[in-house]
């Protein structure tokens, strides 16, 4: 492997931007590439793996260097740590001159082999006992494909399959309608921009399924965000009925009014969440509802592994009131008779079953859960969700 000076100060810049900035991976790659206009698809991709595969294991190369890096010669020795690991041969440069090859840590303690804060490795033994949670963290640990939906109202299996061919996309059918891709920067394909597919991940492609909808129906997805779900609930609609998309962020919505109109979409009307009354205003108005409610994101440590450092026992704490809080008000919108799915993309038992159970408990006469189904990353090979089928009674 031939190492450039270039590439691993983008970096190590950006890994500090990470930490030491507290910047999102994604964004601080983003400012990074933004500066380097001159690197090409290769570099781009040489440097955002190492700077997801350094971020994943923060805490095992931190052991290593015996202490947390707090400037740029710190992460010059981090990704030194990273490198010998994976047994390259660095070269004569003064930053690596301390390194020799560092041997497979066997014999660390998990949470430290693995590299996850005490506090989610505990949780995660709670939520799912110990063997599960070995496998799921082995799991988490691994590097996220790319998956894409086919959108049924505009391409067929076979339209789909030769315009991926056609542009050079190599591609996996997982099951009707899903496909997992290597890693192109499928964006500015033709098959993408004229609607034939969305970018979602395998697991959370079922979600939308799981709510049941029909064509004609009156369905809410009540935390819509940019709408990767809404998209899908809409297509499952057949473009009949109607969707309303609600966020509490404008921005979010208008990028799914662009998704909506790439996609053929003209059943998605978007709303605003601002005050108690934006909610009031539509009660007992839903045939379906969907809750895919705010969360810690510990599924989907595969793509975003910073959340990992930036979470904590107090911001769990803090999401789980938000979604006891949400599925109390939320279901308001929801007809005697309909069906309501709470989700998320955690695998912790406080954001999942403890929400659905506190709900119900308080709830009992006016909803019943029917069923439950969690996701693990090792079950579909993608992230990890959670979602809580509730029918409100007559």
């Amino acid at each position: 492997m031939k190492f450039h000076r270039v590439l691993i100060q983008g970096a190590a810049e950006t890994l500090y931007r990470i930490f030491q900035e507290n910047q999102y991976a994604d964004q601080a790659l983003q400012k990074i590439f933004w500066n380097q206009k001159k690197w090409g698809a290769r570099d781009r991709g040489w440097v955002a793996e190492t700077v997801y595969d350094t971020t994943r294991y923060y805490r095992l190369y931190c052991h290593y260097l015996q202490k947390e890096p707090t400037s740029l010669l710190d992460w010059w020795n981090i990704l030194g740590i990273y490198y010998s690991l994976k047994g390259y041969s660095l070269p004569a440069w003064p930053e690596w001159s301390q390194f020799k090859n560092f041997s497979d840590p066997l014999n660390l303690p998990r949470a430290l082999k693995e590299s996850i804060p005490d506090w989610l490795d505990q949780k995660g033994k709670e939520s799912l006992t110990e063997p599960l949670w070995e496998e799921t963290l082995k799991a988490l640990n691994r590097q996220a494909h790319m998956y894409i939906r086919r959108n049924t109202l505009l391409a067929s299996a076979e339209t789909l399959e030769n315009s991926l061919t056609q542009e050079g996309i190599q591609y996996e059918k997982v099951y009707e309608d899903c496909y997992k891709l290597a890693r192109p920067n499928i964006f500015k394909s033709q098959s993408f921009h004229s609607g034939q597919f969305e970018v979602q991940d395998i697991s959370s492609q079922q979600v939308a399924p799981f709510l049941e909808v029909e064509s004609g129906m009156r369905v809410i997805d009540a935390c819509a965000g940019a709408g990767g779900k809404s998209l899908h609930l809409a297509t499952l609609m057949k473009n009949k009925g109607t969707l309303i998309a609600m966020d509490v962020e404008k921005w979010k919505l208008e990028e799914l009014k662009k998704r909506a109109r790439r996609n053929g979409l003209f059943n998605i009307q978007t709303q605003v969440i601002e005050n108690a009354k934006s909610i009031k205003r539509l009660k007992n108005s839903a045939d379906r509802l969907l809750l895919d409610v705010p969360c810690s994101g510990m599924g989907v440590l595969r793509r975003n592994p910073d959340a990992k450092w930036k979470m904590n026992v107090e911001r769990i704490e803090s999401l789980r009131q938000t979604q006891r809080t949400l599925l109390k008000e939320y279901s308001e919108m929801l007809k005697p008779g309909g069906l309501m799915v709470y989700a998320t993309c955690s695998i912790l038992k406080e954001e999942n079953q403890d929400p659905i159970d506190h709900f119900i408990s308080e709830h009992s006469q006016q909803f019943q859960c029917i069923e439950q189904k969690t996701l693990l990353p090792q079950d579909l090979d993608g992230d990890g969700f959670f979602m809580a089928k509730i029918k409100k009674l007559s």
